[in-house]
């Protein structure tokens, strides 16, 4: 019996360093794991503050584009009225030019605030105005100063 007991003496101390040994790899094995997840998640999170900059910046690149054209557009719309002239060619031109116009003020609409559209509306209709009855009290250009300042101001804050 004493060697049963001697034996099992001897081992005890096998057992302890061995349960020891089990718990440091199962606390490193956690703390690893956690480690992992933390680094995935954080990697995650990065991600997604990217994509959601690369799309501020793709909207932001599609709506200066859409002033661009719309500020084009106006600036033809205004020359066209300037030039008027009863013939079938300027008729065209200056129904072509409001189509487009008015295709710019709905993607306004879609693309920015309301304050914007309703300026970008204003400016259309006094385009509309000068170009198919002149204004009898005042030049063109000092028809469409006032709409035309609010906004180009409002599209300036909008972007800023």
């Amino acid at each position: 019996m004493a060697a049963i007991s001697d034996t099992y003496d001897g081992m005890q101390p096998q057992i302890w360093a061995s349960i020891a040994s089990l718990i440091g790899v199962g606390l490193g094995g956690g703390l690893s794991y956690l480690a992992q997840l933390t680094t995935q998640r954080q990697a995650i999170r990065n991600e997604d503050r990217r994509q959601a900059r690369e799309l501020a910046e793709a909207r932001r690149a599609e709506q200066l584009q859409l002033l661009r054209e719309f500020v084009e557009t106006a600036q033809r719309a205004e020359r066209i009225a300037e030039d008027r002239a009863a013939t079938p060619e300027w008729f065209a031109g200056a129904k072509d030019v409001m189509d487009g116009l008015w295709i710019h003020e709905r993607m306004i609409q879609m693309l920015f605030s309301p304050h914007l559209h309703q300026r970008a509306r204003a400016y259309v209709k006094a385009l509309n105005d000068v170009l198919w009855e002149e204004p009898a009290d005042v030049s063109i250009w000092e028809h469409l100063r006032a709409p035309k300042t609010a906004f180009l101001n409002a599209a300036h804050t909008e972007l800023a």
